[in-house]
């Protein structure tokens, strides 16, 4: 039922002739069919919020009892009051438009909140985890939680920032693989397709105060089902843009449908914004003399230590030795030799204001290098390789060296040498004069298949674990590479994530050429489908950690990006087997990057302008700062605090030691000022520098939640 029909049926049960009436003009209206895409823009969508402690004027549902797998109470309830000192608690709560308002007292434990996308929201986000191995680079951020809501949030921290947004969106196959007002969306649904518009749509028009209208791309796949859909309502929603639809052979071998061609294809919508234009690369993706994983426009030094396979010291101890480095200089100054295995490191000494570096993982556990002693001081006089990052959390340094094929490629000419750092290792630069090309619309690669390198590789990082329909990596990271190859520092979204693909695929293009891109991942906490009746039976529910274990953002999206960048799966196995094509080497030996894992809260305006959800609103302000370096996650009992990227001032009495303490960061981009003084506020604004951005809390971020989203 659309908005408008929901709205007379009440107008109906309070005057009948008045609501017949409308209807009559309703329906004259509904039958002038304007050009383009009409359909039904459903009553706003509800989400439920499991786990989300029950307030006082809440909207809320009564849950069906445990064990029972019927459908819930679909009606709403307004909780009036929480009944203190009942054990268990309990609420009085009232039906929601209703002549006559019924009310009961319910558990609390019952009772399940319920936000409508109508509704203001003031959102926080709670860390539940992070991954570090990547030094000073920016972190990858993955979301639980319900993605309308979870852009909105971003409104905040990234408007107008994002250089990319990628999605692979529900396909609306008739399967029950997406959800409208909490119901599984199926086939025999009249309204499927309406439903599923209006659903993108919303996204969509939030999606476009996010990308950076001077030069940013956005990329939407989808299948059969919708494409003819999609690529209107984008036009629609995006009359500036220059669109494309891109087809991706996925599956060589094709699906057959009944009385159907066999399929073997699904489609990529690219749309280019401002000056934005795609990358030209060595591969057009369709003919067949350029080919992925050429290598020839790259320089790409190696991890000297070993991953993977036959990694451990008792597997080559001839290759388990010691260097010495002047972390000062940050050069080698000289290379040990092997010990036997039955000696331990100890019993080499160390030598006065040098480090001595060994082949150790993150774990402690004895690993081997990939050369052998006398082999790297021949790399170390020809300038082939040399010392790499300093890893601060692990306290240990990382080697690099350029493999055998590198060293062919500055032999044959393929790379040249412009000079020598200050450690005497070369300085390099492909002059390959291979011609790069502007990508075709149709892509033929076998890495795009998306059972091998989709739903089998997610397998093999999650140690067996499945998930449905996954996108191939190679084809997620050609795409991009298509959006963001220029662009070494971009910020990309994905706000439909799933499996966490999108943030996988940046993580490789960032070791193929140095990028410090950062991703955005998105995804809900949903159980599959075929799984909630059994959980159901056993007395779960939605909420319950034996339930939300097993949902897709805890189970799957955050798992996989933690196993790409360390390189073992969930049970701590090294993850078997190579990355192919563009860049090929050990899954195992992982990624030097960061992510952290976030759970979005519902705060209240109250709370928030009192500072008394300053914890939940912190990871707001350091993802709009950049996500980088340390965060300020609790007040400062001094009055003010600096990090990395951003500062804090809540006392403005002391303004003048913060104002100092952020013109010497040099890294400061935001001064956070919490006053409800304007005056005050723009006093101290005048005395930061001009390259620090103030922003004024929490006004700024209140009036944010409240004007911005047009309701």
């Amino acid at each position: 039922m659309s908005r408008l029909t929901d709205l007379i049926a009440r107008a109906k049960a309070k005057d009948r002739a008045l609501g017949e009436e409308l209807e009559r003009e309703f329906k004259t209206l509904a039958s002038r069919r304007a050009f383009g895409l009409n359909f039904e823009r459903h009553r706003p969508e509800s989400v439920e919020l499991p786990g989300r402690p029950v307030r006082r004027g809440d909207k809320v549902r009564i849950l069906p009892p445990r064990g029972s797998v019927e459908r819930g109470d679909q009606r709403l309830w307004r909780v009036i009051r929480l009944n203190a000192g009942a054990e268990p608690q309990t609420a009085l709560v009232s039906l929601i438009d209703v002549e006559d308002p019924e009310m009961v007292d319910v558990a609390v434990a019952d009772l399940v909140v319920l936000a409508e996308f109508r509704d203001y929201i003031y959102p926080g986000l709670v860390s539940t985890g992070k991954v570090e191995r990547g030094d000073d680079k920016p972190f990858h951020t993955v979301i639980n939680g319900e993605n309308f809501h979870v852009l909105e949030a971003l409104t905040y921290t990234h408007r107008g920032k994002f250089d990319a947004i990628y999605i692979d969106p529900p396909y609306n196959t008739g399967a029950r693989d997406w959800k409208y007002n909490n119901n599984y969306v199926e086939g025999e649904d009249i309204y499927r397709h309406s439903k599923w518009l209006a659903f993108m749509e919303r996204r969509l028009r939030i999606a476009r105060e996010l990308l950076d209208p001077l030069n940013s791309i956005l990329i939407v796949t989808i299948d059969e089902k919708e494409y003819l859909r999609l690529g209107l309502l984008l036009q629609q929603c995006f009359p500036e843009a220059a669109q494309q639809m891109v087809t991706i052979v996925i599956n060589p071998n094709g699906v057959a449908r009944g009385r159907e061609l066999a399929r073997v294809e699904e489609y990529a919508f690219f749309l280019f914004f401002g000056d934005a234009s795609p990358a030209l690369l060595a591969d057009s993706l369709l003919d067949t003399e350029s080919t992925t994983g050429t290598g020839a426009s790259r320089v790409r030094w190696e991890w000297l230590m070993r991953g993977g396979s036959n990694s451990r010291r008792q597997d080559r101890p001839n290759l388990f030795y010691p260097i010495f480095i002047d972390p000062q200089q940050k050069i080698v100054v000289d290379v040990g030799d092997a010990i036997p295995l039955g000696q331990p490191k100890e019993s080499v000494s160390d030598r006065p204001g040098l480090v001595t570096v060994w082949p150790l993982r993150t774990t402690g556990e004895e690993a081997n290098w990939r050369t052998s002693p006398s082999y790297l001081r021949e790399l170390l006089k020809a300038g082939h390789a040399r010392v790499g990052a300093y890893d601060k959390k692990n306290d240990r340094w990382s080697m690099l060296y350029l493999g055998k094929a590198q060293i062919r490629r500055i032999v044959d000419g393929e790379i040249a040498v412009t000079g020598k750092r200050e450690d005497g290792s070369l300085l390099l630069e492909a002059t390959t004069d291979e011609a790069k090309r502007t990508p075709k619309t149709v892509w033929n690669r076998p890495g795009h298949k998306a059972g091998e390198y989709g739903s089998l590789l997610v397998k093999k990082f999650l140690g067996g674990r499945a998930f449905p329909f996954p996108k191939s990596l190679y084809a997620v990271e050609d795409a991009l590479r298509i959006a963001v190859a220029k662009k070494p520092k971009a910020l990309i979204l994905d706000f439909f994530s799933g499996s966490g693909t999108t943030a996988h695929a940046i993580m490789r293009l960032n070791r193929q050429d140095g990028g410090r891109r950062q991703c955005i991942s998105v995804t809900n906490n949903e159980v599959a489908a075929d799984e909630q009746a059994a959980l159901r039976k056993e007395g779960l529910r939605p909420g319950d950690p034996d339930w939300e274990k097993l949902g897709i953002c805890d189970y799957i999206t955050k798992p996989r990006i933690a196993a790409a960048i360390t390189g073992k799966t969930p049970e701590g196995q090294d993850i078997a087997g190579d990355y192919k094509f563009t860049d090929e080497f050990p899954m195992a030996e992982g990624f030097e990057e960061n992510a952290e894992f976030f759970t979005l809260t519902y705060e209240t305006p109250v709370a928030v302008s009192h500072n008394l959800a300053f914890q939940r609103i912190a990871p707001l302000l350091w993802m709009r700062a950049g996500s980088e370096g340390r965060r300020i996650d609790d007040l400062p009992h001094t009055g003010w605090e600096v990090a990395d990227t951003y500062g804090l001032l809540v006392d403005l009495d002391c303004s003048a030691a913060f104002c100092e303490a952020v013109a010497s960061q040099a890294n400061a981009r935001i001064a956070y000022i919490v006053t409800d003084d304007d005056r005050r506020f723009q006093a101290v604004a005048r005395a930061l520098p001009d390259s620090v951005e103030p922003v004024r809390l929490y006004e700024s971020y209140l009036s944010n939640f409240r004007f911005s989203m047009g309701r």
